[in-house]
């Protein structure tokens, strides 16, 4: 192989090129993000009950959902909550669980739940994670001067309808989070004197308004060759015709609503609220789907929050601008770290000079550092891994290293026509003698990080692409080292001059050296020194 490498420079070449290739491309179809996605261990149970209080949903909604939910298999830990009109139940399982089959088990588990008091929504079930959390922020809020007048409290519903539903059209958005404001209400108000005096109780209204509100199926009707579909509309389409609703009778006469109070649009109570610039806003939080590029997320959102500015938001009186966002973060660390590879690329690159004291064998081992840098890049790509703050510093501890097996095979050429030797002759008898050493050294390194890969918990998923990208550039510095460093020695690589064995770095280095080999001869020498230094 040695022989081959050294003969057929041109195919190491074209075989060197084609892996920088594809790492290059690695490196713009690799997503871009802040930290590694770590898998989902947690879900939550919502279950909203309006009006109920925090005694009532525990009596009436936890209890009664844990009595099934502590059944499922895997379970570490559930932790409840209740709330004025709200239920939560958090379920946490081991890392490696399978969450779709957890989810699964989850729905079965709440549908064996015999009933729950009247009003009470359906279960809602979420998945969370970390590294999911919202990364993109926006604020809503009327135009300069609120020139139409704008409720901000009350366009809740349409930002839910009709903003937050195109954002999650986005490449890469998986959904969009509403803060502020609150959803659409109708009230009645009734005078409880008016009801008395016919004979009427609160909860006859509110049975009305169930049993009118809502539309009914009539079947079909057949009338010669046709057939008709009936259906009875009942559902209110205003204000006005809900308070023309008959909630009462008595003899021939009808009692409406207007009789004993009135109806208006207005909203849900308001518990939290959202301010943007001293002004009522609603915020919108934007979280991602695993794996996407948060840089190509952002610029689809900024882009489809420019034409919603435009056009529907602008037709409403609104504007939505940009609070907060981390991509600015993600750019500014991977800038940072990319500026880190470059010094420490330049530092190895003048050690390395310092020590060899040639410019053809400093240029010689160097070139091995972008090869082995895009190769990183390539294994993220292959373990289906992504660009972030820690697979990137990964890439930075790996630069010293990958000059490591570059640097011992290149001493040693170099040692061989130190001796007179011919360069072709030199490099092949230089990579021979040395490269079991390298192959062990390399995969005493690829064994160290390796099994950071099979940890399964958060430090696994967060530390594994620091293995992944130190083994993929190690194994590439070795490759390097024992084919392509041989090569280009036979070629390239200058004899040393008398000049350089005469110069200043070289004597003092010689002088080290000496130093230390009489040390140790003198510590080996006595069997007391020995055991003492053991």
């Amino acid at each position: 192989m040695f022989k081959f490498a050294i003969e057929k420079p041109v195919i190491l070449t074209v075989i060197f090129l084609i892996v920088c290739l594809f790492g290059l491309l690695a490196v713009f179809r690799v997503p871009i993000q802040m930290i590694p996605d770590l898998d989902v261990r947690a879900i939550s149970v919502s279950t909203r009950w309006p009006g109920a209080t925090p005694q009532d949903v525990e009596k009436e909604i936890i209890v009664e959902q844990e009595e099934y939910l502590r059944r499922i298999p895997s379970l570490e830990r559930m932790i409840s909550s209740a709330s004025t009109g709200r239920a939560e139940i958090e379920l946490e399982f081991p890392s490696g669980t399978d969450i779709n089959e957890v989810l699964i088990r989850t729905n079965n588990a709440l549908s064996q739940v015999p009933g729950y008091p009247e009003n009470v929504d359906e279960p809602r079930i979420v998945t969370s994670s970390v590294s999911n959390s919202p990364f993109i922020f926006f604020i809503t809020t009327p135009m300069p001067g609120n020139p139409m007048n704008v409720n901000m409290m009350q366009m809740r519903d349409f930002l839910e309808d009709h903003v937050s539903t195109q954002i999650e059209r986005v490449p890469g958005v998986s959904q969009v989070q509403v803060w502020g404001g609150a959803e659409r209400q109708i009230r009645i108000y009734v005078d409880p004197i008016k009801l008395a005096e016919r004979e009427l109780r609160l909860i006859d209204v509110r049975n009305a308004v169930r049993a009118r509100n809502r539309d009914v199926s009539g079947g079909d009707l057949d009338s010669g060759k046709r057939r008709y579909l009936l259906r009875t509309v009942g559902r209110f389409e205003s204000v006005e015709e809900m308070e023309n609703m008959v909630i009462g009778r008595r003899g021939d006469a009808f009692i409406r609503l207007r009789d004993v109070g009135y109806a208006e649009l207005s909203s849900f109570e308001l518990r939290s609220y959202s301010y943007g610039n001293g002004v009522p806003s609603i915020s919108l939080g934007v979280r991602r789907q695993v794996g996407a590029n948060v840089v190509e997320v952002m610029d689809g959102v900024v882009e489809k929050v420019a034409l919603l500015n435009q056009g529907l938001l602008k037709d409403k009186g609104l504007v939505m601008r940009l609070s907060s966002d981390d991509v600015r973060y993600v750019k500014d660390s991977i800038k940072n770290v990319r500026r880190n590879l470059i010094i420490g690329a330049v530092l190895a690159t003048i050690v390395l000079f310092l020590f060899l004291r040639s410019f053809s064998a400093t240029i010689t081992g160097a070139v091995g550092i972008p090869i082995c840098t895009i190769a990183a890049f390539l294994g993220l790509l292959i373990t289906d891994r992504t660009i972030n703050v820690i697979s990137l510093a990964g890439i930075a501890f790996a630069i010293g290293m990958t000059l490591d097996n570059s640097i011992v095979v290149l001493e040693n050429i170099y040692r061989h026509m130190s001796e007179g030797k011919q360069r072709v002759q030199a490099a092949l008898e230089g990579v021979r003698e040395v490269w079991p050493a390298v192959l062990a050294s390399t995969l005493t390194t690829v064994f160290v990080f390796l099994p950071i890969i099979f940890i399964k918990e958060e430090a696994g998923q967060l530390y594994s692409d620091i293995a992944v990208a130190i083994s993929a550039a190690i194994l590439m510095s070795m490759l390097v080292a024992i084919t392509l460093i041989p090569a280009a020695c036979s070629r390239f690589l200058q004899p040393p001059g008398e000049n350089v064995k005469d110069s200043f770095l070289n004597r003092t280095a010689v002088q080290c050296s000496q130093s230390i080999i009489n040390f140790i001869a003198w510590l080996i020498k006595g069997t007391k020194r020995s055991l003492l230094l053991i």
